[in-house]
């Protein structure tokens, strides 16, 4: 009788301990509950995947007790706020697809899970649930019962630390003990010498180097045979087949040798391969988290938060200089960069960046606020309990929620050429093994190693991934922050880019700016600058900025309506300042209409408007002159054509000019241009923009030290580098042109490997010393071929 395999887990099911439910069989009652689970929840296509994806579940009855307790739970809860909390829990058994689907899928069998995504290379899952209806230990035994349980270290929790992984570096140390005793060992057989202790103890010694061997085979390569055995089982074939079939048969045929007496084996040729195998993993390692470093640590938004000094005056500082005990100055929709507490009387919060739900929060004064929220309103005072957290901020715009669905092509490209690498690999070494076998045996053995092992594709996969986070680096260094590599990609297609005009092409530091109206008395200009003290808007900064300095007025109410303007109230009167028609003006000065201004009415008094002469960004008419030789340019604007003839003067004569946009209207012309097949970047200031930002093909948000933080965007670009957007655009597309040299430098590379390798010219000690060096050799082409192109100066 055949052995029968659990349908949930894959396990061998022992005799007399089958259980049979469904018309399938399981190992045990905690598979078939599972498998019961899934099909109450119509989740049965969990097993479409992959077969026998699951685990056993194990019983951890008053295992995870401990997260009743309050000060335990605050401290392994990523965000809590009301009855919404999130946190991202370790799951070991993460493995497939099934997985995968499964936990993104866990509010199918629990009520009050909202959201689950899942970090597959970090095997962690980020869950959204509501407090009120379900309970964190809840959760986690709900993971164990489906055979998912997390692994919870308080110690993490407490001290901030990770446990660092070091198996690649101990394997790599055995590999290197076993490979350099071995060479030691098998010295005198390389040289034949003839003396009576080594031919009277050879037999001893070609022992020790099969003993010295066993550790290098069973434990330093075990990682080939994992990953070579799940891949025949998914029924994929990786690049670890080939090394792991290349390893066994070396070790088969060298204990043959030493067996028969016919000589010492590879042994020798088998740890060395097995060590700089490891060894360029390990180089490969060290230099992706070295990228990711560089993200992290040099990704500093060109953002800046508005500190509250002692002597109550306020500056501008970045970010990550804010400490502990600070106190901050947040704006309308300006985003909360650090936790604290809120010291005004009351604050309206919008979590959304965070939890995906757009449903302002209440504040009181002395409430916890976190980062990670949007104000919305009047002005508030907050004090800073903990320092900002860089990585939070990047976590927070790399939020899927604001991900745009575009497709990875690179990625394909990589996929696609090693799935037929592995087979076209395989018949290679089989054809030149089955070629030399009737020739000489040993040469045979040595052409299919060295084929397996010199063709390795890691240098063909590598070149995107190293190409794109070096440039990525690169433009980071040089004030140009984007959210991920892909707007890389994407921004070498743009063929299409529309600007906004206020706050984008214009600068918020220069404006003439005059006053036309009635006279305002101190009370009313006293009230104006403090409505302003609330507002992002471009213009309402500028004319904040223009307004000398008053004594600060506590706002009753505050409004800031998108594309119209601002309704406040306090001292008993109602403010209102923004377009004529949102300010309903009246009478012959205030309906003329020919340069961008804010109109003022305070109560039914409509005083007069603030006229703005704009000052341009610098070098904007050469940038317009190089990007039209090669793009579409168009300019739209929420103002009138007041403008119209200046901006004609300085810009292109193909330039197209749209004044009078609304948002939606932005969006919508945006969306036509698409729909016409053309790749549109839109480059904004973050703010109105923000539905044309997120509709782009690559959305840009200009940044001139202000706290508007916009996940609608792909990148933010510091204002004193916006002259040099073409110079971006050209290296993201010089990044192209740097993947495909590299694509043919590694095929170039595995050709003459192969070649030499069939013939019998190569080694396989050989073929796994310079496995690695391709690896360096594409990281040391990229990252120079990137340079050169970053130094030079593209028109």
């Amino acid at each position: 009788m055949s052995e029968q395999s659990c349908f949930h887990c894959g396990l061998t099911i022992a005799k007399n301990e089958e259980i049979n439910f469904d018309e399938k069989k399981f190992c045990c009652n905690g598979c078939k509950t599972v498998y019961e689970i899934f099909s109450l929840h119509d989740m049965t296509c969990y097993y479409d995947f992959e077969k026998s994806p699951g685990a056993t579940p194990q019983d951890i009855k008053g295992k995870y007790d401990f997260l009743d307790n309050e000060a335990i739970l605050s401290k392994v809860l990523e965000f809590q706020e009301g009855n919404t909390a999130i946190v991202s829990l370790n799951i070991p058994h993460i493995h497939c697809s099934s997985c995968i689907w499964i936990l993104e899928n866990l509010n199918r069998i629990q009520p009050g899970i909202s959201i689950s995504q899942v970090n597959f290379p970090e095997k962690r899952v980020r869950i959204t649930f509501n407090s009120d209806l379900v309970s964190l230990k809840a959760i986690v035994y709900l993971l164990s019962s489906i055979g998912y349980e997390p692994y919870i270290s308080l110690e993490n929790y407490e001290t901030g630390k990770t446990n660092v992984d070091r198996t690649l570096t101990y394997k790599l140390g055995v590999a290197f003990f076993c490979f350099g005793n071995i060479m030691l060992l098998s010295f005198p057989e390389y040289f034949e010498i003839k003396e009576f202790w080594l031919d009277n103890y050879k037999p001893f010694f070609r022992i020790l180097i099969f003993l010295l061997a066993l550790p290098s085979f069973l434990y330093s390569a075990s990682g080939y045979y994992v990953s070579a055995y799940k891949s025949i089982k998914s029924g994929m074939l990786n690049i670890d087949i080939p090394i792991a079939l290349g390893i066994i048969v070396m070790f088969i045929r060298s204990t043959f040798d030493i067996v028969m007496n016919y000589g010492a084996g590879f042994f020798d040729s088998l740890t060395g391969l097995v060590f700089f195998m490891l060894l360029g993993k390990m180089f490969q390692i060290k230099t992706y988290s070295f990228l990711s470093f560089e993200r992290d640590f040099k990704s500093y938004f060109p953002i800046a938060v508005t500190r509250i000094n002692s002597d109550t005056s306020e500056e501008s500082v970045p970010i990550y200089d804010v400490q502990k005990g600070n106190r901050l100055l947040i704006r309308n929709q300006e985003l909360i960069p650090v936790d604290g507490i809120l010291i005004s009387e009351k604050a309206e919060i919008d979590y959304s960046f965070v939890t995906g739900e757009a449903v302002p929060i209440t504040k009181k004064s002395g409430d916890k606020v976190f980062a990670g929220g949007k104000q919305i309103g009047k002005v508030i005072e907050m004090e800073v309990l903990h320092s900002v957290s860089q990585s939070y901020l990047t976590q927070l715009w790399s939020n899927e929620i604001f991900q745009k669905n575009v497709f990875q092509k690179h990625k394909t490209i990589t996929d696609a050429i090693s799935r037929y690498f592995t087979p076209i690999l395989l018949l290679i070494a089989f054809a030149g093994f089955g070629y030399w076998i009737f020739i000489d045996a040993n040469t045979a053995f040595n052409v299919f190693t060295a084929v397996l092992i010199v063709a390795c594709p890691c240098a063909l996969a590598l070149t995107a991934p190293f190409t794109f986070g070096n440039i990525l680096r690169i433009m980071g260094k040089q004030k140009m922050y984007l959210k991920n590599a892909l707007v890389i990609e994407q921004l070498a297609k743009v063929d299409t880019i529309v600007f906004d005009k206020t706050g984008t092409i214009t600068t918020n530091k220069k404006s003439n700016i005059s006053y036309e109206g009635n006279i305002l008395s101190e009370e009313d200009y006293i009230l104006i600058k403090n409505v302003l003290r609330g507002s992002n808007h471009p213009l309402s900064r500028m004319l904040y900025d223009f307004l000398s300095e008053t004594k600060k007025v506590k706002m009753d109410d505050f409004q800031e309506i998108t594309g119209k303007g601002i309704l406040a109230s306090a001292n008993n009167k109602v403010i209102r300042i923004g377009s004529a028609e949102f300010v309903g003006s009246s009478g012959p000065d205030a309906s003329q209409i020919e340069k961008t201004a804010l109109h003022i009415r305070i109560d039914d008094i409509y005083y007069g408007k603030f006229t703005f002469q704009n000052q341009y960004r610098e070098g904007l008419e050469n940038l317009f002159f190089n990007l039209s030789k090669t793009y579409q340019i168009k300019v739209l604007s929420g103002d009138n054509d007041g403008e119209r003839a200046s901006l004609q003067s300085i810009l292109p004569l193909e330039t197209e000019l749209i004044f009078n946009q609304k948002p939606e209207q932005k969006l919508e012309f945006i969306r036509k241009l698409q729909e016409k097949g053309q790749n549109v970047m839109m480059v904004g200031d973050g703010l109105n923009d923000a539905g044309a930002l997120a509709q782009s093909n690559v959305g840009i948000s200009i940044s001139e030290n202000v706290n508007v933080f916009s996940p609608a965007c792909d990148a933010i670009l510091d204002a004193l580098e916006f002259s040099r957007l073409n110079y971006f655009l050209k290296l993201s597309q010089k990044s192209i042109t740097i993947i495909k040299m590299s694509f043919v430098l590694s095929l170039l590379y595995n050709i003459v490997g192969l070649t030499f390798a069939v013939t019998g010219n190569l080694l396989p000690l050989v073929a796994a010393i310079i496995m690695p060096l391709s690896t360096i050799t594409i990281v040391s082409f990229v990252t120079l071929m990137s340079n050169y192109f970053s130094n030079k100066n593209l028109k």
